[in-house]
C-alpha cells in the first residue's frame, strides 16, 4: 500500500522567518512581528529607494546560516518521513528580485540536505505556484498556498495569518496548527 503524501512548506513553517532580522539589521531598527499584524511582506517598510540595495545584500549573503528551526520541526518531520512520503515545497523566486533567485535556491537546497539528511532531495519541490500541487496533506503558513488539491490542509500559525478566524478556515476546509507538537498529535 502506497504511503500518503505530505507537502510541507519551508520558510515560516519549518524555519523561523529570517526576513525581519535582516530588515532590522539593514534599517538599524528593532521591529517585532507584532508590528506586522496582517502584513506578509515585511520588506514594505523599507523605503522604495533602498529596496534594491536591501535585496541585493539579502541574496548575496546566505540567510540560512543564521536561521533557527522552529521548535520540534526536525524531530516531527523525521517521524512523519517514516509514515508518509514527505515533500518539502518552497518558493525560491524573490518577487522583486527574480534575477537573484538562483542564489536563494542554492542556499535553501544546501540547508535542507545538510539539516535534514533523512529526507530525499528528490522530494524537494521549489515553486512559488503551490496552487498547482496536489496530494494528501499540505502544511503551509500562507493561506493562498493551500489552494491546491489536498485532502487535508493545515495553516501553520504565523505573524501574517493571525487575522483568519477558525470559522474562516473551516469554511475553506483548513485547520490551523500552532506547533509541530500539534502536528505530531494529528498526523502521527
Amino acid at each position: 500500500m502506497a504511503k500518503q503524501t505530505i507537502m510541507i512548506d519551508f520558510d515560516d513553517t519549518i524555519v523561523e522567518s529570517i526576513f525581519l532580522q535582516r530588515v532590522n539589521r539593514f534599517l538599524n531598527t528593532c521591529y517585532t512581528f507584532d508590528d506586522f499584524k496582517d502584513e506578509y511582506y515585511i520588506d514594505n517598510i523599507i523605503p522604495k529607494d533602498k529596496r534594491e540595495q536591501f535585496f541585493a545584500e539579502f541574496c548575496d549573503t546566505n540567510p540560512y546560516f543564521e536561521v533557527k528551526i522552529i521548535e520540534d520541526a526536525k524531530e516531527v518531520i523525521q517521524k512523519l518521513n517514516q509514515k508518509y512520503e514527505v515533500y518539502i515545497c518552497s518558493g525560491c523566486v524573490m518577487y522583486n528580485m527574480p534575477s537573484k533567485s538562483a542564489q536563494i535556491f542554492a542556499y535553501k537546497y544546501q540547508f535542507l540536505i545538510k539539516t535534514f539528511p533523512f529526507l530525499s532531495p528528490q522530494r524537494f519541490v521549489f515553486t512559488n505556484s503551490k496552487h498547482v500541487l496536489k496530494g494528501d496533506i499540505i502544511i503551509d503558513d500562507y493561506l493562498d498556498n493551500l489552494a491546491g488539491e489536498f485532502k487535508q490542509k493545515y495553516l501553520f500559525s504565523s505573524y501574517h495569518n493571525r487575522r483568519f478566524t477558525e470559522q474562516d478556515l473551516k469554511n475553506l476546509g483548513i485547520k490551523r496548527v500552532k506547533s509541530w507538537k500539534e502536528i505530531a498529535e494529528i498526523l502521527l
